[in-house]
């Protein structure tokens, strides 16, 4: 009889890639925002992680936007890490935006529009709405199919218990549907929207927990409700202004967030939603939820987009502002001026700056321990030591870049474990920055269209000036 392989069984509904931050699960800080040496994902920077923190804190207040934070410091030293570290630690329930400064100049719309755009995608509104729902555990499900079938509908009972109370219901033929569907059976505690017959499982009553000697991992139990059967609950929707304002602006309604098609809004459109927003706070069916607004690459931005986001952040409807960026002292885009990470002095002074310092060796090795594992690679001591000091002359993205390349180079000679000579082969096989800058410096003259000048022409050129 043949044997079982259970290692070659997959799971097919899960999808994962491995991305470059897909190891981070938050800022890795404790209740104190103190921040952990080694902690979801995050190592080091324990100063930029800690300053992070409090603003995530600022963040989930709610009662503080239009603030604007700077991620300052070299390559390779975590700042997008810090980034996605904030959006983990917010949740689901606050926004994030993404954006990088270079995808400005590549839509088709203009920068203000696509600006105002990204704005309005990291402000959440809470709407709040008052529904009448019938919840309750099921008893029992009776369903009388026609004898013959001819035009005459299947119908059924339905009977609904809480801790006080047993109501049997009559289901017509979209019920019956609905509630196979959804596979609900006797024992399970469901909820319907009276107003759009909607079904919702919440789960297997826990007096029914014995009724199967193995279970799901999905199942989840739930006490049986109490009360009446029919109540009133509020309902909450949490979408962003953007989603508003596409809604509002298409024929096709929220279908136009499906297909991209958003295009440019009309700002009378956003100042009529700015204005139903705005009654609905006071009524008290909705509450703003500032969010936050990633922007990376911002010296890549232009002066332009610079006085639009001075002008937008004075707005009581932006959410919090968190750049990045890599660059010293630089040209401002768009004009002949230098100013510090190629941003305006009067924006730059509203910025709260975080640096970002080089990580320490140590540091380096802790990284390429989390990042083996988010890859699933074994690596031998010695590979991990020599690793690290590859990291350390190179670059630590040029060190993660090799851990995948090895595994495969390890693969080829049907090894299991990644060893020094692996990492060797990968290293001789791709070259770093430092590698590569020192080959073309050796054959500038073979390559097409060299500016970079010669020892040779150097010296012409100074007879030149002295002759």
């Amino acid at each position: 009889m043949a044997e079982l392989k259970l290692s070659e069984t997959r799971d097919l509904t899960r999808i994962e890639r491995i991305g470059a931050h897909s190891h981070i699960r938050g800022l890795g800080l404790d209740s104190t925002l103190e921040p952990r040496s080694v902690s979801e994902g995050m190592v080091g920077q324990a100063s930029a992680r800690k300053a992070a923190g409090v603003i995530v804190q600022m963040v989930k207040a709610g009662k503080i936007a239009g603030r604007a934070v700077l991620l300052a410091g070299h390559p390779g030293t975590g700042k997008t890490a810090i980034a996605m570290g904030m959006a983990k630690s917010l949740g689901l329930e606050t926004p994030f935006a993404m954006l990088a400064g270079s995808e400005l100049f590549s839509l088709e719309m203009s920068k203000t529009e696509a600006l105002t755009q990204a704005f309005r995608k990291a402000i959440g509104v809470r709407i709040k709405e008052e529904t009448e729902v019938i919840e309750g555990e099921v008893v029992e499900i009776q369903i009388d199919r026609p004898a013959s079938a001819g035009v005459a509908s299947k119908t059924g009972k339905l009977t609904l218990k809480t801790t006080e109370m047993e109501t049997v219901y009559d289901l017509g033929a979209k019920m019956i549907e609905a509630l196979g569907k959804d596979k609900v059976q006797s024992g399970d505690v469901i909820a319907i929207d009276k107003a759009s017959g909607k079904i919702t499982k919440l789960g297997r009553s826990f007096s029914r927990s014995r009724d199967y000697d193995a279970m799901g991992p999905q199942t989840k139990f739930v006490q049986c409700p109490d009360g009446e059967l029919q109540k009133r609950k509020e309902v909450v929707h949490c979408v962003t202004l953007h989603e508003i304002d596409v809604i509002n602006s298409r024929t096709q309604g929220f279908l136009a967030l499906f297909t991209g098609d958003t295009g440019e809004i009309r700002t009378e459109v956003r100042e009529q939603i700015d204005t139903k927003v705005a009654e609905w706070r006071e009524e008290g069916k909705a509450e703003i939820v500032p969010g936050v607004l990633f922007i990376d690459e911002v010296h890549m931005l232009d002066i332009e987009c610079f006085s639009f986001l001075n002008r937008a952040l004075e707005n009581e409807m932006a959410p919090i502002l968190v750049v990045a960026t890599n660059r010293g002292i630089t040209t401002i885009r768009g004009t002949n001026y230098k100013s510090p990470h190629g941003i305006p002095i009067d924006f730059l002074d509203r910025l709260l700056i975080i640096s970002t310092q080089p990580y320490t060796e140590e540091e380096i090795q802790k990284i390429l321990d989390i990042r083996c594992q988010e890859e699933d690679v074994e690596m031998s001591e010695d590979a991990r030591v020599l690793l690290t000091k590859i990291g350390v002359d190179t670059s630590l993205r040029y060190a993660i870049h090799l851990i995948t390349s090895a595994a495969l180079a390890c693969q080829k000679r049907k090894g299991k474990v990644v060893e020094m000579e692996d990492i060797s082969r990968v290293y001789e096989l791709f070259w770093d920055v430092k590698r590569s800058t020192q080959y073309l410096m050796e054959y500038q003259s073979q390559y097409m269209f060299n500016e970079v000048p010669t020892a040779e022409a150097d010296e012409d050129e100074a007879n030149a000036m002295v002759s």
